[in-house]
């Protein structure tokens, strides 16, 4: 007798589920909802096999999971697949005593799947509710999204078969049609032949079948008479290596086709015989339908754990590849600040221009005794001699914007370089972004010159203060500020450094006597020091501007900026945590009773094994 996992009726059909049960399908479709929200758009090894065990477990919930769940007393649907030339839609002929599958030489025979059920229960299959994307048709079509349906009255109710195309089709959209229609199988009846049964492309599919909890049987089809022990014990022994011990398996004899595409009599009664009592009794095939259901669902949490590993390796690659874009603009502005500082930019152009502008260089060897003839000589710089500001101006301009223009190449060279190692990093690179913007030229000049006009802006602003109008009344706002500017260019604040008078001759020095003498020691300092400050503030954004051409093509590929942020939820965070939903749901629905059904070899009414069936 059938051992039943779960109570049943013994009229009308699959008793009701648990009440949990409900949850279940809200919980499958915010699960295929996270599914649907994941892309996997940067070039990486998990990403192609992401997105394609993403497709194919939304295909498996619109085509089977949700319309099953909803129904679990509509007809049982036996998928028969197999390999080229297996002979799957000559057996189908034969299960239902008719021509309704095309058979013959040519291959593919079957190029659209052709459903046939008992006309009681066509009203099912005509919804549209099980394989949602395959267009209803009523005859033979070779349209690969189509769905033949055919009503045979010679099927017992309670049972429909789907006949699949080959799993090897040479047609690409055929293998993957197969592949589909077997994840929405309640049972999967495998259709080998003797020369074939051990090719590796059915054993990864029934392997498939068993990880998602699809029951199988198997036929073996074209088995010569003298070889059929030798070859169903190799079967059985092969099945029980790959944990299929328990499928059931049918041997139809090598025999002659009749005129109608129909295997003898004698060779199909005992196949048409077992799913004839299979299908009259409701418990075995709610036991079937339950087992199958569950067993797909069971298989979920591990998929989608596959899914989160590759959505955690874009993650983990968007962030890898911000970090190194902005390591090395930060390691470019850090160079820019330290050469802002240490007295390099005082070399020079802008020292000799410094040099006209204040007096010469005998002049500074005695500045410190003379600070009240050195502030007559900038007031005659001012006055007298506009030429020399004009070109101390411009060498500051042109040594900022060379200063700029290397730290934003040195940064563009090593995000290249970090970004070339990298495979998603790689495929996402342009041959320009090995280089600085072409308008970065202008807009590091735009830049200076900004700068430039702040600190004169500083300058007035700190002029007007009632404490500082006597000291500079003699001097011009723009003089004031080309000291503030040199100033800014020394790192100690106006305390030169053995190297920064090496570098400059004196030159801080200079600056700070001059701006001493106008403004006082502690307002200089603060003067130097914002300066300074607003100047660096415009470098890291200038540098920042320019990062952003890598990370815009990372927005752009597809992960969104949110997204690389560490305090958000990760997306493989929430695949997870939907499967887990999904299995608690499951859990509460007890769909199976936590008992494995086996398909019988025997079944009520039979007296003994079946003809053909091999245990």
């Amino acid at each position: 007798m059938i051992r039943h996992a779960l109570p049943v009726t013994t009229q009308g059909g699959p008793a009701a589920p648990n009440p949990g049960a409900p949850a279940l399908p809200a919980a499958l479709n915010r699960l295929r909802s996270a599914i649907a929200a994941m892309a996997y758009p940067l070039v990486l090894p998990s990403a192609e096999e992401g997105r394609e065990v993403g497709d194919g477990l939304i295909a498996q919930l619109d085509d089977y999971l949700l319309p099953r769940l909803a129904r679990l007393d509509a007809p049982l649907l036996v998928v028969v697949g197999g390999s080229t030339g297996a002979g799957k839609s000559t057996l189908v002929n034969s299960m239902v005593r008719a021509r309704v599958s095309a058979t013959g030489v040519l291959r593919p025979t079957t190029r659209s799947p052709v459903l046939v059920s008992h006309p009681a229960d066509a009203s099912w299959f005509r919804q549209g509710e099980l394989l949602p994307g395959l267009t209803r048709t009523a005859g033979p079509t070779d349209a690969p999204d189509a769905l033949q349906l055919v009503a045979a009255p010679a099927l017992p109710p309670g049972l429909a078969f789907l006949d699949a195309p080959d799993i090897d089709s040479v047609v690409d959209a055929n293998r993957a049609l197969a592949v589909q229609l077997l994840a929405a199988a309640d049972l999967w009846l495998f259709v080998t032949t003797a020369a074939r049964y051990a090719d590796a492309v059915p054993w990864q599919l029934l392997q498939t079948a068993q990880l998602r909890g699809t029951m199988v049987a198997l036929t073996l089809d074209r088995v010569p008479t003298e070889a059929v022990n030798e070859i169903t014990a190799h079967l059985r022994e092969m099945l029980t290596d790959h944990d299929l011990g328990d499928v059931p398996i049918f041997v139809v004899p090598e025999t002659v086709v009749g005129g109608q595409g129909l295997l003898p009599e004698i060779a199909a009664a005992p196949l048409r015989e077992w799913f004839g009592q299979l299908a009259g009794d409701a418990a075995a095939r709610a036991a079937v339908i339950r087992q199958s259901l569950d067993g797909a669902l069971s298989a979920l949490a591990p998929t989608v754990e596959g899914l989160a590993s590759a959505a955690d390796d874009q993650l983990d690659a968007a962030r890898t590849l911000t970090d190194r874009v902005r390591a090395a603009y930060r390691s470019a502005s850090r160079n820019a600040e330290q050469a802002v500082q240490d007295g390099r930019l005082l070399r020079g152009e802008v020292l000799g221009r410094w040099q006209d502008f204040v007096g010469t260089g005998e002049l500074f060897r005695s500045l410190e005794a003379r600070v009240g003839r050195l502030r007559d000589r900038v007031r005659s710089a001012v006055t007298g001699r506009p030429a020399p500001a004009n070109q101390l101006r411009t060498a500051i301009e042109s040594q900022l914007v060379t200063l700029i223009k290397g730290a934003a190449t040195e940064a563009a060279d090593a995000a290249h370089l970090a970004w070339r190692t990298h495979p998603a990093g790689a495929a996402l690179l342009t041959p320009e972004l090995a280089q600085p913007s072409a308008d970065l030229p202008e807009r590091a000049e735009r830049l200076v010159r900004d700068w430039q006009r702040d600190v004169l802006e500083l300058v007035r602003a700190e002029a007007g203060d009632k404490r500082f109008v006597a000291r500079t009344a003699a001097y011009a706002v723009n003089a004031t500020g080309l000291a503030v500017m040199i100033a800014v260019f020394a790192s100690t604040a106006f305390i030169p450094t053995g190297l920064e008078v090496a570098a400059a001759g004196g030159t801080t020095v200079a600056a700070q006597k001059v701006l001493e003498a106008i403004f006082g020691d502690q307002a200089i300092r603060n003067l130097a020091n914002r300066s300074r400050e607003g100047l660096l503030r415009r470098i890291r954004a200038l540098l920042d501007e320019e990062a952003g051409r890598y990370l815009r093509l990372i927005e752009a590929a597809g992960v969104p900026p949110e997204a690389v942020d560490a305090t958000a939820t990760a997306p493989g965070d929430r695949l997870r945590a939907a499967a887990v939903e999904v299995e608690q749901a499951r859990a509460a629905a007890g769909l199976s009773g936590g008992t494995p059904y086996r398909l019988p070899d025997t079944l009520p009414g039979a007296t003994g094994p079946l003809p053909g069936a091999v245990a």
